[in-house]
């Protein structure tokens, strides 16, 4: 079978990459950090803005964009993955494989960004978006771009009573 990438120069992507077998790589804020630092290197050489994400034991999701003159988020995936998986010391960490799609308007955008932060909550790792540390999510409320509860009741707003 023939897999067909879309290409966009400049474009908006919302792609899936899963761990290998769905291994839990990503359970501590340490995998998380290194997961954190390879992104941080490659985007040093290759830049591209990562507009949301969410990192989850088993599977992340994310949206970048890319420069205007440049459509090739493969080599970046390619690099990030090798990146994590030499300094984290492991092996056979990814799918080949990864979904990507891109975003065709403003509507798509938000739709996606919305779907990755409510991921947590979806698999049952968070009973609330904001409780749940590796996503942008935080980033979102922090610059108003979200209410903190978005996706979730938060009960008291002085945080008293909060875990």
């Amino acid at each position: 079978m023939r897999y067909r990438r879309a290409f966009q120069p400049g474009g908006s992507f919302f792609f899936t990459v899963v761990t290998a077998h769905r291994r839990p790589v990503f359970t501590s804020g340490i995998a998380v950090a290194l997961l954190r630092d390879a992104f941080r290197a490659v985007r040093q050489k290759r830049p591209f803005d990562i507009d949301a994400i969410v990192v989850l034991p088993d599977h992340l999701h994310c949206i970048w964009t890319l420069p205007e003159d440049d459509a090739d988020f493969m080599t970046r995936w390619r690099l990030i993955k090798t990146w994590f998986s030499k300094h984290a010391g492991l092996k056979d960490v990814w799918q080949h494989r990864y979904w990507e799609h891109v975003l065709r308007d403003e509507r798509d955008f938000i739709k996606h960004v919305d779907y990755i932060h409510y991921n947590p909550v979806k698999h049952g790792l968070a009973s609330k978006v904001i409780d749940w540390p590796y996503s942008s999510f935080h980033r979102y409320v922090k610059h108003g771009l979200c209410a903190e509860d978005w996706g979730g009741d938060v009960v008291d707003m002085t945080g008293v009573g909060r875990e």
